[in-house]
């Protein structure tokens, strides 16, 4: 195969292969090795390269056949184990390596949860440049089928026939890998897909264009209709919600994981909490019996109404929900900022200049901010020390195992 056009024969050839001892792994869930070359300004001295291999780990000696070298870097396939790390595994899945859904199946899960760690607390110092220690990530309850929400696609059908159903492989934008069955996905979802995949192809002819679809487990069963009310049990709280709308989707952890922010959030005296994107009220009415007051703030008056539903029907009398534009998140809030806590649950891309612009502005005595994307909560918390709060915990929370997703908790309060 010849190389691309573009391709920059420096340090090494077109699929040149080399061995290469994997010694930590990126935030993405790629093994990063160190070689020495001669240096590009003078070849009489040696420096050290790195380069990356998906599907590697630390304590591997590999062989990898090089396909792009960049600026700093080179990229390479994994051809051979040939001395495999002492926490290499089998995975669980036949297709783990081909289906772009799980990074770490070849990972024993404890290792799994020491890199988390180490990738936050690497995030936190070179993204936020703040030196401060990490808390071991709490593992989830289950390792395996714990994915209450799965969402297979399928390309626009070619000659009336579907032809893969399932996820984008490793590393390609557009190729779809057919996976007929997923051991992250809940009993309840890998029951129902083949009946889903069946129905999908003989019907093939009516789709006009790629489909995504939807399969939620509600009350022991697999709900397929985006509109369709999905039901979510949360210790002894029961949450409804639209099964197409975002929720977690690990339900197996959310108590512990609600029960820390709480922790967190009431420490200290606070009396009132705001939950700034509250969705349909899961942090707001999960902590409501540790304040006097609760407010949810949403800029969906659809998730607004869902949140003052699943109130009503818990029984939560000390929460109120609005609905609010971005630019006046905090304009009907009349809690003593002194007193109260704020709780922070962005999507994946953070929270913009305007929301933080009337956080601070707000200035309540404690943040607690959870994040999907450690990387834009690193980001963020920048700008909250420039604003005077002090950190005091990073907590991260396995939400997703076997991948290389993870949920991160960041408490701060308010400097004198």
């Amino acid at each position: 195969m010849r190389p691309h056009k573009k391709f920059v024969p420096f340090p090494f050839e077109y699929h040149q292969e080399i061995e290469v001892t994997i010694e930590s792994l990126s935030n993405l869930g790629v093994g990063i090795a160190k070689v020495d070359i001669p240096s590009p300004e003078n070849e009489e001295e040696m420096t050290k390269w790195v380069v990356f291999v998906p599907f590697s780990l630390p304590g591997d000696k590999v062989r990898a056949r090089i396909f792009r070298n960049d600026n700093n870097c080179s990229q390479g396939d994994l051809v051979e184990v040939i001395e495999p790390s002492p926490h290499r595994i089998e995975p669980k899945c036949e297709l783990f390596g081909e289906c772009g859904g799980c990074q770490y199946q070849h990972l024993d899960y404890s290792t799994q949860l020491e890199w988390k760690t180490q990738q936050v607390g690497e995030l936190l110092k070179h993204m936020a440049n703040i030196d401060h220690d990490v808390q071991p990530a709490i593992a989830s309850p289950r390792q395996w089928n714990y994915r209450s929400k799965l969402t297979p696609h399928f390309n626009k059908p070619k000659n009336g026939q579907i032809e893969a159903i399932g996820f984008l492989r490793n590393g390609r934008r557009n190729s779809i890998l057919d996976v007929p069955q997923c051991p992250i996905a809940m009993e309840e979802i890998n029951d129902a897909l083949p009946h889903l995949r069946k129905e999908a192809q003989l019907n093939a002819k009516q789709y006009k264009k790629g489909v995504t679809m939807l399969m939620r487990v509600t009350e022991g069963r697999v709900e397929t209709n985006h509109r369709a009310i999905a039901t979510e049990q949360v210790g002894d709280l029961s949450f409804n919600f639209l099964a197409g709308d975002f929720f977690q989707n690990n339900p197996f952890i959310l108590p512990a994981f609600t029960e820390y922010v709480a922790k967190q959030a009431s420490m200290n005296g606070a009396k009132y909490l705001v939950d700034a994107y509250c969705g349909s009220g899961l942090f707001a009415l999960s902590l409501a019996s540790s304040f006097d007051k609760v407010a949810g703030v949403e800029v969906s008056e659809t998730s607004a109404d869902w949140a003052r539903a699943n109130a009503r029907q818990n029984n939560i009398g000390n929460a109120t929900f609005m609905a609010s534009s971005a630019e006046a998140i905090f304009e009907d809030i009349d809690f003593p900022a002194d007193e109260t806590a704020v709780v922070i649950d962005p999507p994946r891309k953070g929270c913009n200049e305007e929301f933080l612009s009337q956080l601070f502005a707000f200035g309540p005595s404690r943040c607690v901010y959870v994040s999907c994307n450690p990387s834009t909560q690193m980001r963020d918390l920048q700008e909250f020390i420039k604003a005077g709060y002090i950190l005091e915990e990073v907590q991260p929370f396995d939400l997703f195992p076997q991948t290389r997703h993870l949920e991160c908790v960041a408490v701060l309060r308010k400097g004198k």
